[in-house]
């Protein structure tokens, strides 16, 4: 894992890592995406039939938000919600666009026109090269919603459910192989709120009943932030049928080193989900320890893998979710997306997959247009993460100053070390060390002992430092942050520029 020495003012820092220092395997899947019928997401975003600039294709489909999701290297996007999805009926979705039923929509206080569902989502998903992954609706849905949609998506038998995908076009089964147990169960703002006692026995129930129709299918449970006493309880009840265990968490702050280390947050999520995840598995008899009838066999063989499947830079004051939540994101947010990209490499071990959210419009790195699309501050260290920093998680260590003010959230200074180097390191596929560095510094550049062996040809890529403000943004004709690319042929010091997020890349 990555270690932390924190140092004075005046003591040189240094970053350290070794191609021999193998972690774990970076799942592909923490570059995933997430689509809800929320705000300009879906319609104006993803699916926008009425542009008359010719951008879209003959789907209606946005071909420049799809060629922005092929650059990402989006592999897998989760759809339709979020929220949204506690009332969405799917079946209105499929089928003739002109009997498709126009429907309240709670979450959001819109209307669901239907014109966009699950045979678009699917085709959409094909275009863009990406795996589906569906959000079932565990607060007015029932146990037989979500079966005939697994069925309508994945069966390719003789049955009402499949054989209506084949009315309406599609032959072959789309084989979608995420399923979520329902979203945020907890929260007072869904419909039909549960308790989680109730909502264990309900995902035990569906689960049994969905493997057993799709054998192949992988169940993400309905977790809350990591550290609450839903997801110890969840865990603890329904860790037989847990493939994946989803934690939502959202960072933000008007200060900007509260802002950029607030992902922090999540790392220590992470950890102490696995904790509960190892409790549940372990499942030791201890009121009978001292009588030597005791039962230490796993309650699961299995361990599950953590899905972030919600996480983002989001202030909710400043981009109201009923308002669309269109945030215009500065370098500042940029640096913290970045700091979450870290988080997720460092923990490679223990992330199956993260789905930022949202992809399009929403809190989301890409804003369109009816001239064009925006890539926001955030899509760069997105790009830059996606495009390197794949393969396998190298452990690295870091002597740096820390920051030691106020956090978001409160607890965070007092609890996990926020030093104003972050990093992360991978060695891809192909031979090469990729060294991802925030100097979260607003002031400071950092002259730091070089973790590349002198000599070598290092290629370089830089999101802010040099002129760029910790305010600046990105706006249509406007770019103001993006990166910055040079070679460099290693010496035994390098400067990481203050505001910055540095990727240093060399061949082992």
């Amino acid at each position: 894992m990555t270690s932390y020495t924190q140092i004075k003012e005046g003591v040189e820092p240094s970053i350290f890592t070794s191609p021999k220092h193998v972690i774990a395997d970076i799942n592909p899947l923490i570059y995933g995406g997430f689509t809800e019928h929320m705000g300009r997401c879906i319609y104006g975003g993803l699916y926008d039939p009425t542009n008359a600039n010719g951008l879209v294709d003959e789907r209606g489909f946005r071909k420049d938000v799809i060629e922005c999701m092929k650059e990402l290297q989006v592999p897998v996007v989760r759809y339709p919600g979020g929220n949204f999805v506690a009332t969405y009926r799917w079946q209105d979705g499929v089928g003739p666009r002109e009997k498709r039923p126009k429907r309240p929509e709670l979450a959001w206080n819109g209307i669901e026109s239907n014109q966009f569902g699950t045979d678009e989502f699917m085709e959409w998903c094909t275009v863009v090269g990406t795996e589906p992954y569906l959000a079932l609706n565990m607060g007015t849905g029932t146990l037989e919603d979500a079966l005939a949609w697994v069925e309508y998506c994945n069966s390719d038998k003789d049955t009402y459910w499949a054989n209506l995908r084949r009315a309406n076009g599609h032959e072959k089964p789309y084989n979608v192989k995420y399923w979520a147990l329902g979203n945020e169960v907890w929260g007072p703002w869904q419909v039909e709120q549960d308790t989680k006692e109730n909502y264990a026995k309900r995902a035990n129930q569906w689960a049994k009943a969905l493997k057993l129709l799709d054998p192949s299918i992988i169940l993400i449970l309905c977790g809350k932030n990591g550290h609450s006493d839903w997801d110890r309880y969840v865990l603890q009840e329904c860790i037989r049928i847990t493939d994946m265990h989803s934690i939502h968490m959202y960072t933000s702050d008007p200060n900007h080193y509260a802002n950029a280390t607030s992902p922090r947050a999540a790392e220590r999520a992470i950890e102490m989900t696995m904790a509960f995840i190892d409790l549940a598995r372990c499942d030791i008899d201890y009121e009978n320890y001292f009588t030597g009838v005791i039962n230490t066999n796993p309650k699961s063989s299995h361990r599950p893998t953590i899905c972030f499947d919600e996480w983002n830079v989001w202030n909710p004051v400043r981009a109201p979710g009923d308002k669309g939540a269109e945030e215009l994101y500065n370098l500042s947010d940029a640096l913290a997306v970045a700091v979450w990209l870290n988080v997720f490499v460092r923990q490679a071990k223990n992330i199956g997959m993260a789905t930022i959210a949202q992809s399009v419009n929403v809190i989301s790195p890409l804003m369109t247009t009816d001239r064009g699309v925006i890539k926001q501050s955030t899509y760069w260290p997105l790009y830059l993460y996606s495009k390197y920093m794949r393969g396998k998680s190298l452990a690295t260590h870091v002597c740096s100053e820390a920051y030691t003010g106020t956090t978001f959230p409160g607890w965070l200074a007092s609890t996990v070390d926020l030093p104003l180097l972050d990093a992360s390191a991978a060695l891809s596929d192909d031979g090469h060390i990729n060294l991802a560095v925030v100097n979260i510094a607003e002031h400071q550049d950092m002259e730091v002992s070089s973790a590349a062996p002198e000599g070598v040809r290092v290629q370089i890529f830089v999101v802010g430092g040099g002129e760029n403000n910790i305010r600046d943004h990105n706006i249509e004709g406007k770019e103001k942050v993006a990166i910055k690319e040079s070679v460099w042929s290693a010496t035994n010091k390098f400067v990481f520029e203050k505001r910055s997020l540095t990727l240093l890349r060399w061949k082992v």
